[in-house]
């Protein structure tokens, strides 16, 4: 049987090719990469030596709740950039929290609305302030959803980080 052994890129629909662009390159630091001569609006991006993400523009609707996981090395700095942008969304997975592995999770959308999940290495450390605010679950958790439906395999080791 053939394994799959690592995510080579994702594609991220938008609404606006340029307005995204800047976003991921200002926002979140992204280094542009060169697109395949397509016959569509595309901009291709490293994330590290071996993953990409590639924005192409298409008049397709967004999910609400799908998402595309992004480490950050200063969650506390992205925090306070997104808040002021307005970008954090709390609607579809809850307020920015720690999760039980001690990881940082908070979900912004894009200019195009795409849900873009952030997180941060649980070692990281997090300034005092941020669980002060408003859009900060006070207690580290997971987000509940009410539906008491648990299928899928689950752990006490479960962590967003694995060797």
């Amino acid at each position: 049987m053939a394994r799959a052994i690592h995510i080579n890129h994702v594609t991220l629909i938008v609404g606006d090719l340029e307005a995204a662009s800047r976003f991921y390159e200002e926002e979140l630091g992204l280094q542009r990469l060169p697109a395949f001569e397509l016959d569509f609006p595309a901009q291709f991006y490293r994330v590290n030596d071996t993953q990409q993400l590639h924005l192409t523009e298409w008049e397709d609707n967004t999910s609400n709740r799908g998402h595309v996981c992004m480490q950050v090395e200063d969650f506390n700095a992205i925090f306070f950039r997104m808040k002021e942008l307005g970008c954090i969304d709390i609607t579809p997975w809850g307020r920015v929290r720690r999760l039980p592995d001690g990881a940082m999770q908070m979900f912004i959308r894009d200019p195009s609305g795409n849900l873009i999940e952030i997180s941060c290495l649980p070692e990281t450390p997090i300034d005092p302030a941020i669980f002060e605010d408003e859009l900060v679950e006070k207690q580290q958790g997971l987000f509940k959803s009410g539906r008491d439906d648990s299928r899928g395999t689950r752990g006490d080791d479960a962590s967003l980080f694995h060797d």
